[in-house]
């Protein structure tokens, strides 16, 4: 898939489908991940629609579904888009 032009908005929405399938695939209802995560039933139903949430909040339901780990290593690995930015990283 190319990415190349997707919005922030895109994005969203993307995570929160994602985060939908894995509640969804584990048999969590969304009233029980909103207890178990301390996240509000409004707020994760907003988010399953329109993938808007607090940052906070979304790392707690990542906590709860077991995905705490997959956030933990985002930006791990540097991407590099110039040989500038490669000379940088070694100073």
């Amino acid at each position: 898939m190319n990415f190349l032009w997707d919005t922030p908005s895109d994005v969203a929405l993307r995570l929160a489908r994602k985060i939908k399938d894995i509640r969804k695939r584990k048999k969590i209802t969304q009233k029980e991940l909103a207890g178990r995560s301390n996240v509000s039933y409004a707020t994760l139903r907003k988010f399953e629609k329109t993938g808007q949430i607090s940052l906070e909040s979304f790392i707690k339901l990542t906590m709860e579904l077991g995905l705490i780990q997959e956030i933990n290593n985002l930006f791990t690995e540097p991407v590099y888009s110039s040989i500038e930015e490669v000379i940088n990283a070694s100073k």
